[in-house]
């Protein structure tokens, strides 16, 4: 097996990087592209000796990492972006192949966020501190001391940009990183791990590990020299992940699915409200923040309907490389046999597809909007991760929040509505970890992200990052105690 690949004239190193070396393994698994369903190549397969030497490396690189000057810290985590930045074409091109999103969106907004990663939490390390304060004439000194070697386990949807979210305020809380992401998109981590080495990172601060789910990760994630486990995927696996923790009281940020509603009352901007609604097939609806049930005030569901199915029906589904397509294929075989069993079983129990309803070529699904389904069906309670939207209606505002909080869910929510009062009424009422009013997917790395109920345990983004990748230390100092 050769070591190196090339994805559209990139050359990518299909091995492991571990303690500042590449690292090859006896066993490879096949990279596929859901472009084409073409393979893009081997890549190395690791496992639990694999696990144990990049716990090892991040072990030992974490003394002299923690030890190291905010400000060199934050110095090196703006070098990773300035390569970030100078290779964004490449990046761009790699993720595309390997998962399928748009190269429009990679290149535009995607890869530049990358960057933005590194440089939000090397910017907000240099400015976090607690002021001191005083109990009884005690002084009390808080501190963010460096937790240590943390694993992330990152999934395919967006991998590398969710892969930063996690990296990024891991490094800058000076924690060492070992990075698993998942076997269907391993391509971007290994490039990676080529601009933090060129922008100076020290030997086994930062390692990469690929493997297929559990064959690496349960070693990983119950390891006793793991300080921090933070997982985005799927309840199931955050299951068995917290049950790996558990035997070391490992600490966890979890961020796990969602059935998000998206509530349209009468008063609100249709045409905004279309907007939004049609913005949810983004990245062929496999956006685990998609709000994939509409809930429409019924006065106005003819009228939401038609205008959804004039502006849904418009969009282009094709090659993600192309500039003018607008849906992508999905991701892997697998899941599209996922996605349409859930769409043929709410078939049979009598939904409606208003649009959709059934494969394309390839990894490609139709864009769905599904009408007639009950509240406790299985379409709507549970997460599809693909092209699919359910439409039902309500008649009250306590109705549409009844109605969506109506899952075991609590990841996010979007309200469209003219009322400022209603959105605070609403809103205040959801169970959600993000709600949008009159706009979605706008995210400042400042605010706190997460999820409730079983979309997530914990937060992060700013401080709460921090709060999570540290340990925080009170120091009470006596008055008048030195000689």
């Amino acid at each position: 097996m050769s070591d190196k690949i090339t994805v559209a004239g990139v050359s990518v190193d299909t091995r492991h990087w571990i303690g500042g070396r590449r690292v090859a393994s006896a066993e490879t698994f096949t990279d596929v592209s859901p472009i084409d369903g073409n393979a893009l190549g081997e890549v190395a397969r690791g496992g639990p000796a694999e696990a144990e030497a990049a716990v090892a490396a991040a072990r030992e690189a974490f003394p002299a990492w923690a030890a190291t000057p905010r400000a060199e810290r934050a110095r090196i985590l703006h070098a990773i972006a300035d390569g970030v930045e100078k290779r964004i074409e490449e990046l761009a091109i790699v993720e595309t192949n390997d998962n399928g999103a748009l190269l429009r969106s990679h290149r535009r907004g995607v890869m530049p966020r990358v960057a933005h990663n590194f440089r939000f939490f090397a910017d907000w390390l240099l400015k976090l501190d607690h002021e001191d304060f005083e109990t009884r004439g005690h002084t009390n000194r808080v501190s963010w001391d460096p937790a240590g070697p943390s694993v992330l386990i990152t999934p395919w949807n967006a991998p590398l940009m969710l892969a930063t979210w996690k990296i990024a305020p891991a490094l800058a809380a000076g924690n060492t990183v070992i990075l698993k992401p998942a076997e269907w998109t391993p391509l971007t981590a290994s490039l990676l791990a080529d601009i933090a080495a060129a922008a100076g990172l020290p030997a086994g601060v930062f390692n990469v590990v690929q493997g297929y789910g559990s064959e690496i990760g349960d070693a990983l994630t119950s390891h006793p020299d793991v300080r921090r486990i933070s997982f985005t995927g799927s309840v199931p696996t955050a299951q068995r992940i917290a049950g790996s923790a558990a035997v070391n009281l490992t600490p966890l940020s979890l961020e796990l699915g969602g059935k998000s509603p998206l509530l349209v009352f009468a008063d609100a901007d249709l045409d905004l409200a279309v907007d939004l609604a049609v913005e949810q097939y983004d990245n062929a609806g496999q956006v685990c923040l998609a709000a994939t049930r509409f809930l429409v005030e019924e006065s106005v569901v003819e009228e939401f309907t038609r205008r959804f199915v004039e502006k849904a029906s418009a969009l282009k589904q094709g090659d993600p490389r192309d500039e003018a397509t607008d849906i992508g294929p999905n991701i892997h075989p697998r899941q599209l046999e996922k996605i349409d069993g859930f769409v043929q079983r709410a078939l049979a129990a009598g939904a409606h597809a208003v649009i959709g309803g059934h494969r394309g070529d390839g990894q490609y699904y139709a864009p769905t909007l599904l009408t007639d389904v009950a509240q406790d069906s299985e379409i709507v309670q549970e997460e599809v991760f693909g092209p699919v939207l359910t439409l039902q209606t309500f008649t009250t505002e306590d109705e549409a929040v009844r109605l969506a909080n109506d899952t075991r869910f609590g990841l996010a929510a979007t309200v469209a509505t003219g009322d400022k009062e209603r959105a605070e009424r609403v809103t205040a009422q959801l169970v959600a970890g993000t709600v949008w009013v009159n706009c979605f997917f706008v995210r400042d790395l400042q605010a706190p992200f997460g999820g409730s109920r079983q979309s997530g345990v914990g937060r992060e983004g700013g401080t709460w990052s921090f709060d999570f990748y540290c340990d925080l230390k009170n120091t009470v100092t006596a008055p008048n105690g030195w000689q």
